[in-house]
């Protein structure tokens, strides 16, 4: 029986490895190899040298100023500025600075209440104060040419208030 156990236990361990080796050729075998990889070299193709494109840009439209002001406003047999014409003569102030060599003519009006005496002198003296203030806000004064012209050119009818106020003004125009 010695004899047995002695052949027995080396075939037993034998057949055992072998089965244990062709166990895992099977699985090895059942799984299929992965593709190998082909990395692909991309040829070269050499393009004709072109010589760079020069950008050329585009001119820039030029702004205008925009130098037609029409709406600064006096109070009835006043050469004063109103406080809504503040805004006004700021915009005129920022506009005539982006071409401070333009010449203007500031043309002031009245409504036709009173003499014609008095509203050529009204419309002078406020042509006077809006070129002031302009000056004052940093412009040349020499640029400007005072132009009054009383009751002569009314942009309303005179006979309604509504009318007289808005002849009761101020336009500054390119000379």
């Amino acid at each position: 029986m010695k004899l047995t156990k002695i052949i027995v236990v080396p075939v037993l361990v034998g057949l055992l490895s072998v089965s244990l080796f062709s166990c895992k050729t099977k699985k090895l075998a059942a799984k299929p190899a992965p593709a190998p990889v082909v990395r692909e070299t991309p040829v070269e193709t050499k393009q004709p040298e072109t010589p760079p494109v020069e950008k050329v840009e585009e001119p820039k439209p030029v702004e205008k100023p925009n130098f037609n002001f029409q709406k600064v406003q006096f109070e009835f047999n006043s050469d004063v500025l109103k406080t809504s014409s503040y805004e006004i003569l700021d915009k005129v102030i920022a506009e005539i600075k982006k071409e401070p060599t333009a010449k203007f003519v500031i043309n002031g009006n009245s409504s036709a209440e009173g003499s014609a005496e008095r509203n050529q002198s009204l419309s002078v003296d406020r042509a006077n104060s809006v070129k002031t203030y302009l000056v004052n806000g940093g412009l040349d004064g020499s640029n400007f040419t005072i132009n009054g012209n009383g009751e002569s050119k009314p942009i309303a009818d005179n006979k309604t208030e509504a009318g007289r106020v808005l002849n009761r003004r101020v336009e500054i125009t390119r000379n």
